[in-house]
Formats: structure tokens, sequence, C-alpha cells
């Protein structure tokens, strides 16, 4: 009995003990850790499977990779107008080597560098890439470790773009779906291969085998382990390990690839110390051995190239590994022609091996740069100054259609027989005085007249009437901005380049449509993608301005008293302009009487248009100046290319178009807009002594007078063209563009004088 209840007492002790106070928390923790480690895995398994989904979807879209293109190079070819290749950037000096005469040494270095795992991978290393991660954060990679695989930069190199801005989510998943599968349908040898013969190496090399034939003037297979340990980091950064311009950072490449074969065991690390010993020169070649395009041929065509690369670069090409097939405009034939012109013997005899030549030839319905010639007697030198395209020389009167005349037809009506005034005259607001090369005025005249000329006075006279604003409107319309605000002396002198007048006369050759200059015509980039490109053309002028402007710049190269005399072709319908760049005055007296800094003549058919320009570098050098005889060369240079291309097409006239009427004005056929034909004024031209100019074949008398109901016609006797010529002030000449090589500034000359040889 009292062990019963000795024993119903112990348990209700012990039931005693467990109820009283809180329950104990360690089954509700253990249960909140296991759900958020449920949602933790969740979340990892949908983001995997996500992402899953993503390479998927971006691989489904992937390029295909074929042999060819891992097998072939990633230059970019370059073709004229009638497909004929001209050029291989990069591929000039391309020898392909099989794997068997790759030196097996080499391929260590090369895996040792770029994949350490390459034989164990399946074209993607996840190993290497959380490797590569840590070694970057780190910093022990010594910057030889990377996240993609070697067949992976194969991939890149052989179907995608190398540039930064296609580093994209979706190319990589790409490049990594891509490698998988050159992994597994090529074995590791062909891989290794294919890489060794696609790798830039720098100046224009591809490929190992050839970089051992540039650099070190033999093949591979003669090669030492320092040789072949520097091509194997080359790849990397090509240009700044080159051993022959950067031998410092080249040997500090070289030295770590060294260290990696080391350290994956494929050297001693008493070969690698003894390799570092050697000075990185060790074994280069003095000369390095070309082939490909002929020298002759990559000479004739350099600043066609040149500008073509430019073209390219600035659509956002890459023209080093992009693998591109690059369709030009070029007429290889016409540029063999200007070559040998600027260049030869047999047609032009030049001063000196310095005179130096620009020119451009555009085709004016297309705007189509069918050659260009940077520079005559160049040497060696490749992709050098392209004089073509430079805008630092001033193209002197040959401005004078483009900022005065034109404007002048286009804004105010002209007539070809307007008069101008060729009086006296100083830059408003300054006591400058602006002067023709003969210090002579002929009183007033006809813009016909002033044109062919090449009157300078005149010109800005009516420059002044078009007003700044009007005339920077009508150069823009053909594609010139400029970065400071034109003045009146820009009139008789534009900074700009022989592209840019061929482009612009270009315009008056067809009938006022400016097309915007251009050399590509189609790219074809590595994955098989057509780029076609064209200059959509926009209207620049009337219809009669091109005309007009045309008509009288004939007289030019036709008219007896024409300045441009010299480029007169017989029985072509041609139009052109001269223009000549006097020094300053304050270094005049240092170089011969009408000796000038440059010589342009620019001129065009309906098929062509052809703008020359001529000089010296560095005009103010001792005897480096364009003597007077030697100001008709660029006039040479123009009718001896035109007499070739003539050849090419069919020879046919303008024909005025119906918003031009044609008048005669003593005994000389002369054009109007319709509807105002002005009022004919006296313009018998007279010298500064009062004497009657009797050369002067358009000269007429007031009683010449033309008949219009026109009830905006022109005023155009003397004092109401006085009014005219004075109405625009406020414009003062600074230089323009900023080159004080044209004409003069303010502060250093009383006189501005362009000479035209028209005597």
């Amino acid at each position: 009995m009292s062990s019963n209840n000795t024993t119903r007492e112990t348990r209700m002790s012990r039931n005693a003990e467990r109820t009283p106070g809180p329950k104990k928390p360690r089954r509700n923790g253990w249960r909140l850790f296991r759900r958020i480690l449920f949602i933790v895995v969740a979340v990892v398994v949908l983001g995997l499977l996500a992402g899953a989904g993503l390479f998927f979807y971006y691989a489904q879209s992937a390029p295909k990779v074929t042999q060819g293109a891992l097998s072939s190079d990633t230059s970019t070819r370059v073709y004229d107008a009638k497909g004929n290749i001209i050029s291989r950037l990069g591929a000039q000096n391309r020898s392909y080597v099989k794997s068997d005469n790759i030196p097996a040494t080499l391929k260590k270095a090369v895996v040792s560098t770029e994949d350490r795992r390459f034989y164990k991978n399946d074209g993607v290393d996840p190993i290497r890439i959380l490797g590569a991660a840590f070694a970057n954060v780190s910093g022990s990679s010594l910057g030889m470790q990377g996240g993609s695989t070697l067949t992976q930069q194969l991939v890149k190199l052989s179907v995608f773009s190398t540039a930064a801005s296609d580093r994209t989510l979706k190319r990589k998943a790409q490049e990594a779906w891509l490698a998988l599968k050159v992994d597994h349908e090529y074995s590791k040898d062909q891989i290794l291969e294919y890489y060794v013969n696609k790798v830039y190496m720098g100046n224009g090399v591809y490929g190992m085998e050839t970089a051992a034939e540039y650099y070190y003037g033999t093949s591979l297979k003669k090669l030492g382990l320092p040789q072949l340990a520097l091509l194997a980091g080359m790849p990397q950064s090509p240009t700044n390990y080159d051993p022959t311009t950067y031998p410092q950072y080249a040997k500090k490449r070289r030295d770590l690839v060294l260290s990696a074969m080391a350290k994956n065991n494929v050297i001693t690390s008493a070969q690698a110390t003894q390799a570092q010993a050697t000075s990185i020169k060790a074994g280069l070649a003095k000369t390095h051995k070309t082939s490909g395009t002929s020298a002759k041929t990559t000479k004739v065509i350099d600043a066609y190239l040149k500008q073509v690369y430019a073209e390219l670069k600035s659509k956002g090409y890459n023209t080093t590994t992009g693998g591109l097939k690059v369709h030009t405009n070029l007429d290889l034939d016409a540029q063999k022609k200007l070559y040998d012109i600027a260049n030869g013997s047999s047609y032009i005899s030049y001063p000196s091996s310095k005179f130096q030549v620009g020119s451009t030839i555009v085709e004016p319905n297309s705007g189509k740069v069918v050659a260009m010639l940077g520079g005559r007697k160049t040497g060696k030198v490749t992709f050098g100054l392209n004089r073509a395209v430079q805008t630092d020389r001033s193209s002197a009167s040959t401005a004078k259609p483009l900022m005065d005349y034109g404007p002048a037809i286009e804004y105010l009506n002209y007539p070809t027989y307007e008069p101008v005034k060729d009086s006296a005259f100083t830059y408003p607001g300054t006591d400058k005085n602006l002067y023709d090369w003969d210090r002579q005025y002929q009183g007033t005249i006809t813009m016909r007249k002033a044109l062919y000329e090449s009157r300078n006075i005149p010109a800005v006279r009516t420059l002044q009437n078009v007003g700044i604003s009007k005339a920077t409107d009508f150069l823009k319309g053909l594609g010139m901005s400029f970065d400071k605000t034109l003045t009146l002396q820009n009139g008789i002198g534009l900074y700009i380049s022989t592209e840019q007048e061929a482009a612009a006369y270009a315009a008056f050759a067809n009938g006022g449509t400016y097309y915007k200059p251009y050399l590509v015509s189609r790219v074809v980039t590595q994955d098989g993608k057509s780029h076609n490109y064209a200059s959509t053309g926009k209207k620049a002028m009337s219809a009669a301005t091109a005309f007009m402007i045309t008509d009288m710049m004939k007289d030019v190269i036709t008219n007896d008293n024409g300045s441009g005399t010299a480029a007169e072709i017989s029985g072509l319908y041609q139009a052109g302009k001269t223009g000549t760049d006097s020094y300053p005055d304050d270094y005049a007296d240092q170089v011969p009487d009408g000796a000038t800094m440059d010589s342009w003549f620019t001129g065009y058919t309906k098929n062509y248009a052809v703008s020359v320009w001529t000089g010296y570098d560095k005009q103010f050098q001792a005897g480096h100046y364009v003597s007077e005889s030697d100001t008709k060369i660029a006039q040479q240079i123009y009718k001896y290319e035109m007499s070739y291309l003539a050849t090419k097409t069919t020879n046919s006239d303008w024909t005025a178009p119906s918003t031009v009427t044609e008048t005669t004005q003593n005994n000389q056929k002369e054009y109007y807009v319709t509807g105002h034909p002005g009022t004919v004024g006296d313009t018998t031209a007279t010298s500064q002594y009062g004497s009657t100019n009797t050369t002067s074949s358009s000269a007429y008398s007031s009683n010449n007078q033309v008949t219009t109901n026109s009830s905006s016609s022109h005023a155009s006797t003397t004092e109401s063209s006085s009014s005219k010529e004075s109405a625009n002030t406020e414009q003062k000449p600074s230089g323009g563009t900023g080159n004080d090589n044209n004409t003069n500034s303010t502060d250093t000359s009383s006189a501005t004088t362009n000479k035209d040889d028209n005597s």
C-alpha cells in the first residue's frame, strides 16, 4: 500500500517537474532553418533552370561554325569596283602550318599560357572559369589566367567580332555552345592547329608560322625556346608585345610564358631561367619578309586604302580581326594613271621630289570616289600623310564658285553678265586692302569675266552682297562645315580637302545635287551578312545655278584670258577653276615674284569631277615655294588624268534647264534665271589708269538692255551695284578657319593677293 503510494507520488513529482515553464524552441528553430534552406535551394534550382533555358535559347540562334571558318584567316580583303582583290590586310604574310610541323615546345607554351586544362576540358571549363575569377581577384594569375578556353578563343576569332561592345551575355553563351560543338567534332590537335594559324601577331601578320618568318626570318621549326615562348604570348596584345618596337614589354610577356610553362611542368625551372636570360632581340631579323599584294600596287593604292580603313572604322568595323570582305568604288586603272602622272617623268617635269600632290576623283551622279592620290615620291612609307583629305591648306580661288558666285545666282538671281565692280576695296572695319594678282583694277566688269579671269575684288564684293550667312548655308548644302564663322576672306580661300571640293564641284556637274563622297560600297562580314552603302543625293542648288556656274567655268579653260587654259582638252566638254594662294606680305620678300604656297585646279565633265592640290608640305621652308610656272602643274595633272578618263565615257555637253533663259550680249552667249534678266549696265572694263581694256570679250555698253516683265529684275548700273556691294559690312576678316597661310591676317599685312596665272 505504501509502496503503491510511493510510486504514484514519484510519478506525480516527475510530471510536475515536466509541466512547469515554457517549451524549448529547438524544434521550431530547426523548422525555420529547413524552410530557409528549401527556399535557397529552390531559388538556386530555379536560377539554374532559368540560366539553362536562357543559354539554350541563345544557343539556338548561334551562327554556324564551319571548318572553313576555323581554318581560314580573319584578314580584311579589299576589292576594287570590278571585284578584283587589291589588298588583304593582315593576310599579306600568312603561311599556314600543319600540326605535324608545329614544334611540340610551341604547343606546350600555348597551352600553358592560354588553357592549362586544354587536353582535359570539353571546350568549356567551369573549373577554369572559377579559377580565373579567384586568380584575377587575388592577383595571383600573373596576367596569364582567363575564363575562356583555347577552344572558345578559336571560336571567337573564327565567328564573332572581338570588339568590346560585342562582349554580351548572348555572345558568351553562343561562344560557349559553339566551343562545345567544336571540341566534340575536332581533335585537340586540330583545334590547336587552327588556333596557331589564326591568331593576329601584329604588323599585319596572322599565324605563328608567318610571325616566325616576319620577326625571325625563319620557320617555327628552327626557333628555340625563348623565341617560341615569345610568339606564344604575343596574341594577347600583339602591338604591345612586338619585340622590335617594345622590347621591354615583349621580354616581360615572354618571361611570364616561361614561368607558366615551368609551373605546368612542361619545362624545368632551370630551362625557364636560362631562357629568361636570353636577350629579347636575339635572332630578330633586320628586314621583314612580305608577300601578297605587290609593292608597286600597294604604293599605288596606299592613300585610297588608308581612307577605306578610316571609313570602315567610322562605321564600327574591326579591320584587323573582323574577317571582312570590303568592296570599294576604286577604278584601279584610273588610280594607276593618276599615280603614274604624279610619280613618273613622262608626263610632267616636277621641280623637286619634295613637290607634293593631293587629288581626288568623284563620280558626279553617285558620290563614288573612284581614285585618290595622297602624295608623290613617298618612299617606303605606308599609310602616310594623305594630302587628298587634308584640310589645312587654302583652296584659294577655287572657293569662288562655291562661296561667292554660286550663292549669288542661287539667292540673288544674278545673271552670268551681272555687273560687278573691280575697284579699290578695303575690308570693312579694318585698314586692310584687297588686291588682285596684278594690283590693277578693271572697273565694272561682268561676273563671267570676273570668274574666268579670277579677279579677287569682284568675288569678295559679290560675297558681301550674298552675306556670310547665306554663303555658309550654300556651303553646308555641299557637305562643308567649319568650326569658326567664315569671313569675307574665305570667299577667296576655304580650308577644305580635294575630296570635299571634288564632291562639291560634282554638284555643279550633275545639275545641283550633292552626294557625300564615299569609297566603300559593300561590306560582307564573317557571318556572311552583306551591308550595302550608297550616298543619298540631296538638292544643294537649283538646276539654273548649276548650269550657269558651269557655263561660266567653261571659259576658265577656253577663253584666251581664262586662268585655266593649261587644262584645256580639245573637243571635251568640261568646266573648272584655278586657285593659287600667295604668301603673306611679311614673307613675300623671301620668295620670287609670282611664287605661291598652293596651287589648285578642280574641274569636271558630266562623268567625273577631279580636284588637284599641289605645293610643299613645309611651305615656309627655304625653296619650298610654287614658282609662277609651276602653278600650272595642277592643271596639267588634271588634263592628263581627265584625258584618260574621257576615253572611258561618252562626251556630252550640258543642256540649259527650262528655268534658264539664253540671251546674247556683245556677241557673247549669256544666261539668266528665267524671269530675272536684270538690267545691263556699262561694263566697259578700265584699268586703274583709266585706259580701256580692249581685251575683254564680255565688255559691252549700256545700250544692250534686256527687256523683261519681271518686277524683281536686278538694277545693275554702277551706282546701284555700288550700293549693293556695301550692304553687308558687319563681317571682319580674321582668317576664317584659324590658318594664316591663306591671304593675310589683319595683324600681319595690309594686302591680300590671290594670284591666278592669267597674264
